[in-house]
């Protein structure tokens, strides 16, 4: 590993006889696309983040708590899952009515054994439409800020990826320039002069 020295800061910009105007161009494109990338991050991920909130915000104030009924027998019986299986659960078939006065059907998960009749509280939104429990402030902050990071992330990659693209097609037309230049002076120095 070769020593270098001091790091030196805004080398790309100082002045120095041996920069080429290649030099200069791949400074201003890498600053330019540091700057995009975290532009782009910060406002997309900020845009996610709000409107996760805020969709989430209207699930908890539109949707509503209603009274269903099973229609049939759950299937399964109590006895066959002991307490300590609380969390087990199977689907059932509920009828519930609207806010508008019309009668809906559909599955929710219940107790096994629930008998025909059973009162089971389920989520539906402003159609009537089963959907399920809303997410509580505490779960929509933390859901809408993981979002809003994947979504920032995945935004930044972008003027990231094309940046190190066009760094890597300069780095090589330098370089392409360079063997032409070797090509051309360099057995001038192999010379010896007598």
């Amino acid at each position: 590993m070769a020593f270098r020295g001091p790091k030196v800061w805004l080398w790309r910009w100082r002045r120095n006889p041996l920069k080429r105007r290649a030099d200069a161009v791949e400074a201003w494109v890498v600053l330019g696309a540091w700057l995009v990338t975290v532009l782009a991050g910060v406002l997309a991920g900020l845009t996610a983040t709000r409107s996760v909130e805020d969709g989430l915000a209207r699930e908890r104030v539109e949707w509503r708590q209603v009274a269903a009924r099973l229609t049939q027998k759950a299937p399964g019986s109590a006895s066959d899952h002991p307490a300590t299986f609380s969390g087990d659960r199977v689907w059932g078939n509920v009828r519930w009515t609207a806010p508008d006065g019309t009668a809906h059907t559909g599955q929710v998960r219940v107790g096994p054994g629930s008998s025909a009749g059973s009162a089971v509280t389920i989520w539906t939104d402003p159609q009537g439409h089963l959907v399920t429990r809303p997410a509580t402030a505490a779960q929509a902050q933390l859901r809408s800020s993981l979002i809003g990071a994947l979504v920032g992330m995945s935004a930044a990659a972008v003027p990231f990826i094309g940046g190190r693209v066009l760094c890597g097609r300069l780095e090589r037309r330098r370089m392409s320039r360079w063997d032409t230049e070797w090509a051309r002076f360099g057995p001038l120095w192999g010379r010896k002069t007598s």
